[in-house]
């Protein structure tokens, strides 16, 4: 007998693990229920586990079934999108799933984004978001957009923006005592009284953020090692331009997210220094990925002008 199991083995397999059910899942892949019973005792006898407890509620995968479907689900996700993509396409276009970290898609990404749907409407771009490092092994996506240190072990990486952080407030956090802003620029010294006299939003993310833009300015002297340490701190770099907005701190923004802020005039510059992160946002996907052409196009789009601006 084959050492790899044989794909209808594993489409009977992986319907009855979702209806739990033999006859059910005989009715989504077109068998009998005889039949479908008939290959997954054939799988388990090639495998050497059972893979399913018969109960009167249903079918019941064990430890070993369930981690056997764990880990063929999403390749065979892989081949129906594969085989749907050839169909509708004939090769030239299809869908991409890809993760994004959930800032940079909203005020970067998403703003850019009507560029590429119009050069590429063959393309069917499908967006989520994920805290983290993405595992592409136990994930379905195609590729990522996450702010890390660049490629690994079998993962492609190309640097897409790099993570440039500056300080930003409401204005009312720049009124005096009479309750106007002072006017002109913000000096040295008004800026570290800011500084020391509000909140310092930060983000887990970047923790050593507020470290490092003091250093870059100038300014490492200037804030108590303490006021550092207290300030709320966020998951979201979206989380601290609210903050910020909300009147609620300081926060280190990059250009892409204030501006928009700014223009309205929610919130101010309080300097034009900026700390550039050595990590970035990098697109990321598995080596084996690579060859997929709407992941190609993609990353074409990426290395073109049109991806530097929004429209």
């Amino acid at each position: 007998m084959s050492s790899i199991p044989s794909l209808m083995a594993l489409r009977c397999l992986d319907a009855s693990a979702r209806h739990r059910s033999f006859t059910k899942a005989a009715d989504e892949v077109h068998l009998t229920q005889g039949a479908v019973s008939h290959q997954i005792l054939g799988l388990e006898e090639q495998l050497g586990v059972q893979l399913f407890v018969r109960r009167r509620a249903g079918l019941v995968l064990t430890a070993p079934g369930q981690t056997f479907w764990n880990e063929i689900s999403a390749a065979l996700r892989q081949i129906e999108r594969a085989a749907q993509n050839l169909r509708t396409h004939k090769g030239l276009g299809g869908t991409l799933n890809l993760c994004v970290a959930s800032s940079f898609a909203t005020y970067w990404l998403m703003p850019r984004l009507g560029d590429f749907v119009a050069r590429h409407p063959e393309v069917t771009l499908n967006l989520s978001t994920h805290i983290g490092p993405v595992d592409f092994a136990n994930a379905p996506h195609d590729a990522a957009i996450e702010y890390c240190e660049g490629p690994a072990t079998g993962i492609h990486a190309h640097q897409v923006w790099p993570l440039a952080l500056s300080p930003w407030c409401a204005p009312a956090l720049l009124k005096g005592r009479a309750g106007k802003r002072t006017a002109g620029p913000v000096t040295r010294a008004r800026l570290a009284a800011l500084l020391n006299g509000h909140a310092l939003l930060r983000h887990t993310t970047v923790p050593q953020a507020w470290t490092q833009w003091l250093s870059e300015a100038g300014m490492a002297q200037d804030v108590a090692p303490a006021h550092l340490r207290d300030g709320p701190q966020y998951d979201l770099l979206s989380m601290a331009l609210n903050g910020a907005i909300a009147g609620l701190g300081v926060a280190l923004l990059p250009d892409y997210m204030a501006q928009a802020a700014a223009q309205s005039g929610q919130i101010v510059q309080l300097s034009p220094v900026t700390w550039t992160s050595g990590k970035a946002y990098y697109l990321r996907f598995p080596d084996w990925k690579a060859s997929m052409p709407p992941l190609q196009k993609f990353v074409q789009w990426l290395a073109g002008p049109a991806a530097i601006s929004p429209r």
